[in-house]
């Protein structure tokens, strides 16, 4: 039925033979009467495409009647079939059956689609290519004339869109014994989409076979995130783009920008859990195998190599690296035996994190970049994580990574309650350093959950319970450690997580996977997780200090903003960033991996060192890499802590930047949940300013214009660059091979990320737009500027001596010293472009400068007179109110003078 013939007679025979009977049906079939050919031209096409149904290698559905009534070859079909799924995924709103039915009834233009398909990618057209697509587009633009219905021709234009919007296919490679792939790659141009949801992607590869789906986002050239094992059939692309969104965000960190991806099975039963992850591994060895088959790779020269068999419609494009995400977590080794077989030319740099790369767990680096914000919250609120108890709520168990890890980082929590998709965990009176230790023993312990908590250890009333019960009994010590009404005397599960959730502790750490706060101004639908709707509960509602977010996705940004305006203990806001703030330290981790692993590429590739000294040397720098990649995280949080100290004063400038984004960069206001110009002029009115979360989202912004604009000039290659790609990668690597490190392939990346990361957060969100926006110089100019005011008066060594006061004076008087060095970037920044047109050249401005104000700084109390002799006391004297020392204070303050 599904190739468009109706069985007009049925007969059957049985053959009884020495070894059995074979029973045989003879089906009479009645073509219509729209058939594109007589019988014996169709007979083999019919066969064949009968064949590959019943052999699992086509899908069947009624797309197959275009093998008779549009005269298309089973495998020209599935290119109509890849799209339409695609086209499913999109959100289009139109349902399989009718496209295939609109198809149907247009045959002439289906054919079409495939001959234009077949005109642009075939390998084997010759010089006449461009000729061919435009007789097929003229013949294409005639027949969607005369389609008379609206519907039917939006669906057909969609899928010429979408042949049009095409870059590449392994549609046109063969597999073993010269067969079709069952699987086939489309390389999109995702931006040319004009029906695709926003945000878009700048390339999408979608995979289409029969046996599983899949997606890849990428935001630019050079992009990273994970691959992930999705449940979600009916719409894993909107899950990854929602994933890809933040990843982009969360990149400004490291050198690529974001990516995301993911795939789901089509098969929906198996004998047992073996059989299921068993296809999950081989469907992700082919979907991995099909991003490679249109890959370009390089050589031992790096030279850009193409794939085979692919006609490629833009430039190279080699770099493509995948990691580890929800249910793939122990992929990475499976990735790189397929890069491998391919000869793909990272190697093990292909997926971080594999036998021979960072344990991010071992590392607890996601928890400990998380952790730097946590800190950073706290110092603000007088108190030292590390010295002083504090009381925790979690998500997670310590099992788990970022959980577990993050509830060791301090001998000083006081875990109060915690949950995971199990078990409900609650000590109302904990003992932090006996608690600490079993927590210990739990991390320890393979495979532990929440029942292996020694229940000596739990305090009076509390207890471990397991969520499938129907109600769990509230004792007076769990209704005062959680805040539970005094009449209440049982709790189901989902009312006592909610109660944790809502606890009036000092920190809740997400350390799950799940989102449960959202704004009161939204759905549970429109957090994107059914199934924590019944737990899920309200950013306003949270009486907690302090959120740290280790896990993704944990709250809504509207449900981040409300906590930050209207949460915490008394209602007044408490203190948070964002998840892609906080736990940027695992994909830092990765970045450093496969950059380092290229540089050691080329260190073998030359023979200076051995496959297996390289793989010692590797293992052996991870914590020079931990070091390097929680100091960014510190250097974002120190950012924004200075920007949440003047983010009233700033609103003017923060609703003109947006703006600027908005145009420059593509920032949509409502997706990354900043205010609306209405929403900032009642919050000007009202004298608040932004909170940390849409801070958040600024810095990031901010970083992607400032990247792209560095990224396109002449600045990554300038001599005194030189210094910032070696410092970028650790020691015995810069004794070693620092004269390959010139011809890194993403040297330009690395020099981009680190200058322009450092001045962002040092410079302030607005920085480069105030500058670039009052004098009319170039953004990268700004950042030539920085670097000569920078290095000009030492700033470097006066930000060390501020940072290590952390704990002990106030985090007001550390973020009241830095806005004082601020001042003098902005001045003399502002200084330099307006008074040196045209190219500035770093070093020979610095070392023009550098000598004069080494002289002049220490004379400044004995030059200065009059109101200037005051002035620089009154600074000296505000900082030293503050706490900060006699000595910093005088030196933070002299620069401005």
């Amino acid at each position: 039925r599904d190739l468009g013939v109706r069985v007009a007679e049925e007969r059957p025979y049985h053959i009884k033979r020495a070894d059995g009977t074979i029973h045989l049906h003879d089906f009479g079939l009645e073509l219509p009467g729209n058939a594109a050919e007589s019988v014996p031209q169709l007979r083999i096409r019919f066969e064949n495409a009968f064949r590959a149904a019943w052999a699992g290698e086509a899908e069947s559905d009624r797309l197959n009647e275009l093998v008779i009534h549009a005269g298309l070859t089973w495998r020209q079909v599935v290119v109509l079939r890849a799209l339409a799924k695609y086209l499913r995924q999109c959100g289009f709103v139109f349902s399989q059956e009718f496209i295939a039915a609109t198809l149907g009834a247009h045959p002439e233009i289906a054919a079409n689609l495939v001959r234009l398909f077949e005109a642009r990618f075939d390998p084997r057209v010759g010089a006449d290519r461009d000729a061919a697509v435009a007789r097929i587009d003229e013949a294409l633009a005639e027949g969607l004339a005369g389609v008379p219905s609206l519907d039917a021709d939006r669906i057909l234009r969609a899928f010429l869109t979408l042949i049009r919007s095409t870059l590449r296919t392994s549609y046109f490679q063969r597999g073993h014994a010269g067969r079709p792939k069952e699987y086939v790659a489309f390389k999109f141009d995702a931006r040319a989409i004009d029906f695709l949801p926003k945000p878009r992607p700048m390339v999408e590869v979608f995979v289409y076979s029969p046996n599983f789906e899949g997606v890849h986002m990428r935001y630019g050239k050079v992009a990273r995130g994970g691959l992930r094992w999705s449940d979600r059939r009916e719409d894993f692309r909107t899950e990854i783009l929602g994933l890809v969104k933040a990843q982009e965000v969360k990149n400004t960190v490291i050198t690529p920008v974001g990516a995301k991806g993911g795939f789901v099975l089509k098969k929906e039963s198996f004998a047992d859990r073996a059989a299921f992850q068993a296809e999950g591994v081989a469907r992700y060895r082919e979907f991995i195998s099909a991003l490679l088959d249109i890959t370009d790779n390089r050589d031992a020269d790096n030279t850009v190599v193409p794939p085979p068999n692919v006609v490629r419609h833009d430039p190279d494009d080699p770099y493509l690296v995948v990691a580890a995400d929800k249910g793939t977590a122990t992929f990475s080794d499976i990735a790189n035996s397929v890069a491998a077989e391919y000869g793909f030319w990272l190697g093990d740099a292909f997926a971080s994190g594999g036998s021979v790369g960072y344990d991010h767990k071992k590392m607890g680096i996601t928890a400990r970049g998380a952790w730097e914000s946590v800190k950073r919250h706290f110092r603000a609120e007088g108190l030292d994580t590390q010295t002083q108890d504090f009381t925790v709520v979690g998500i997670g168990d310590m099992a788990g990574d970022v959980f577990g890890n993050g509830m060791l980082l301090s001998e000083h929590i006081r875990l109060v309650a915690a949950f995971n998709h199990m078990h409900i965990f609650i000590d109302p009176n904990p003992v932090a350093a006996a608690s600490y230790a079993e927590r210990r023993r739990l991390f320890d312990l393979p495979r532990s959950t929440w029942a292996d908590y020694d229940k000596s250890l739990i305090s009076t009333g509390g207890g471990v319970w397991e969520r499938a019960a129907k109600s769990i009994p509230v004792s007076d010590e769990v209704r005062a450690a959680l805040g539970i009404d005094a009449d209440v005397k049982d709790m189901t599960p989902p009312e006592l997580i909610r109660a944790i959730l809502t606890a009036p502790v000092d920190l809740l750490w997400n350390g799950g996977i799940g989102t449960y706060v959202k704004s009161s101004l939204q759905s549970d639908a429109d957090a994107g997780d059914k199934s924590n709707d019944p737990v899920r509960v309200n950013g306003e509602d949270l009486r907690c200090r302090v959120v740290g977010e280790g896990g993704n996705l944990g709250f809504t940004q509207l449900g981040r903003i409300e906590y930050s305006q209207s949460g915490g203990p008394e209602g007044t806001g408490g203190r948070m960033n964002t998840d892609f703030i906080d736990n940027s330290a695992g994909v830092d981790t990765s970045d450093h991996e496969v950059n380092i692993k290229i540089l050691l590429r080329s260190a073998t590739l030359t023979g200076r060192i051995d496959p297996a000294s390289r793989d010692r040397l590797f293992m052996d720098m991870s914590d020079a890499v931990a070091d390097a990649v929680l100091a960014d995280n510190y250097g974002q949080n120190m950012a924004l802590a200075n920007a949440i100290r003047l983010n009233r004063r700033l609103l003017p400038v923060h609703s003109r930047l947006m703006k600027h984004l908005e145009k420059t960069v593509g920032l949509d206001r409502e997706i990354e949940g900043l205010p609306s110009d209405k929403q900032l002029k009642e919050r000007a009115a009202a004298g608040s300013g932004l909170t940390e979360p849409e801070l958040s989202v600024l810095l990031s912004y901010v970083k992607i214009w400032a990247k792209r604009a560095v990224l396109d000039s002449d600045l990554p290659t300038e001599d005194w660059t030189a210094p910032v790609l070696r410092e970028y990668f650790p020691a015995p690597l810069r004794e070693r091979y620092a004269d390959l490190m010139a011809e890194h392939p993403l040297h330009r990346e690395i020099v981009t990320t680190a200058v322009v990361g450092e001045a962002v957060n040092r410079g302030g969100t607005t920085f480069f737009f105030r500058i670039a926006d009052e004098t009319g110089a170039d953004v990268v100019d700004v950042l030539r500027a920085y670097v000569i005011i920078r290095d000009a008066f030492g700033l470097p060594d006066l930000w060390r001596r501020i940072e290590a006061l952390d704990n002990q004076v106030p985090q007001e008087a550390q973020v009241a010293a830095m806005l004082v060095i601020r001042r003098l970037l902005d001045r003399g920044v502002r200084w330099l472009v307006q008074h040196r047109r045209g190219h500035l050249d770093v070093t020979a401005e610095t070392e023009r400068l550098r000598p004069g104000l080494a002289v002049l700084q220490p004379l400044l109390p004995v030059l200065l007179t009059d109101s200037e002799a005051v002035g620089f006391e009154e600074f000296v004297d505000q900082l030293e109110d503050q706490g900060m020392p006699a000595e910093i204070a005088r030196d933070a303050s002299a620069p401005i003078f």
